[in-house]
């Protein structure tokens, strides 16, 4: 009885057409392009679903593959045009690496307009020394993030408080010396 199903089996894949083998080692059965029943170009597979030929196959990296979102990312900036604005935001976003991590302790980036930075020192020793620093600064800075980002640097102290305006503020000259 097996031996009959086999034999019946046989006849029939006999009878269906030629096969061919796709990549992953299925056979589908291939029928005629202009005269058959499924149209031009079509394959069939098992129990008679069409199915079609995967155009990507085998090992290897495929544009479907998930990616890396770092590499993403910088095909995007690439494409947007984006390249400048990210330098930038290098510049604050990474401070302590760009200028390292003495100078990043003692100083805070404040503003960047037209390639001129403006960075708050914490006291006005730390401000001057700064000014002494700019070149060297400017120059690790452009080895970080690009040259052309920043192209001159402004260094300021501390600010203190002002009292001219406020609960505090008094009106007129205010009290003067009373000695005298």
């Amino acid at each position: 009885m097996a031996r009959a199903v086999l034999d019946a089996a046989l006849a029939k894949r006999k009878a269906s057409g030629p096969r061919r083998r796709t990549p992953g080692g299925a056979d589908l059965d291939v029928e005629p392009a202009a005269g058959g029943p499924g149209g031009a170009g079509s394959t069939a597979g098992r129990g008679g679903q069409r199915r079609r030929a995967r155009g990507y196959s085998g090992p290897g990296p495929d544009p479907r593959d998930p990616q890396l979102l770092g590499t993403v990312l910088a095909r995007l900036v690439k494409a947007r045009g984006w390249q400048q604005p990210a330098a930038e935001a290098t510049v604050f976003g990474a401070w302590e690496r760009v200028v390292g991590p003495d100078v990043a302790e003692h100083s805070r980036p404040v503003k960047l307009e037209n390639g001129e930075l403006t960075v708050e020192a914490e006291s006005t020793a730390w401000a001057t020394q700064l000014r002494l620093l700019a070149g060297s600064l400017l120059r690790r800075i452009a080895a970080e993030v690009g040259h052309g980002v920043v192209r001159r640097l402004h260094v300021h102290g501390p600010t203190a408080p002002s009292w001219s305006r406020g609960p505090r503020r008094v009106r007129g000259r205010g009290p003067r010396d009373t000695y005298g």
